[in-house]
């Protein structure tokens, strides 16, 4: 039985990566290879709309396992806050940057609800998760500060490798 060769068909010649003699994709692009701790971590690939439903469900986990573990400590909370917050601005891709600062407060608010307060009613509920927001406000601010930092570095990253003129390899 003869078995076809399929190759993947890219719209994008530049973004092909360059192929070693035995057919095999180079690591780290032009025949460099990349460290083992840029190869392990994931590459910044969420939406905006991805990196917010990323914060508040991982915020509702996190309080949900605050909840069940610290009886929902809002201090636990916060503290668990500010990866989440890191992490969603490192995940979303360069083009979504400026929703990350955005995003993470809402899933603050959104995580904060099931931990804040009373089962008295809609109205208890409301000023509980108001009460959480106010008293807690630093962690609120700490890890919107940590998102607002890590999306403005990563911009000028992104800006410093755009300005760089690239040099002609020698041949």
């Amino acid at each position: 039985m003869e078995h076809y060769r399929t190759r993947s068909v890219s719209h994008h010649p530049q973004r092909q990566q360059p192929r070693r003699p035995g057919g095999v994709p180079a690591q780290g692009g032009a025949g460099r290879p990349r460290p083992a701790a840029e190869r392990r971590l994931p590459r910044p690939r969420l939406t905006g709309l991805g990196g917010g439903l990323f914060a508040c469900v991982s915020m509702t986990l996190v309080a949900g396992f605050v909840w069940l573990l610290f009886d929902g400590s809002v201090f636990v909370y916060g503290l668990l806050f500010v990866p989440v917050a890191a992490a969603t601005a490192l995940w979303v891709r360069p083009a979504d940057l400026v929703t990350a600062p955005i995003a993470v407060p809402i899933a603050f608010a959104v995580g904060v609800w099931p931990i804040s307060g009373d089962s008295g009613g809609f109205g208890a509920q409301v000023m509980g998760v108001v009460s959480a927001l106010s008293l807690h406000a630093g962690w609120l601010y700490g890890g919107t500060l940590v998102a607002a930092l890590i999306a403005v570095v990563r911009k000028a990253v992104l800006i410093g490798r755009r300005r760089i003129p690239r040099r002609a390899s020698p041949s």
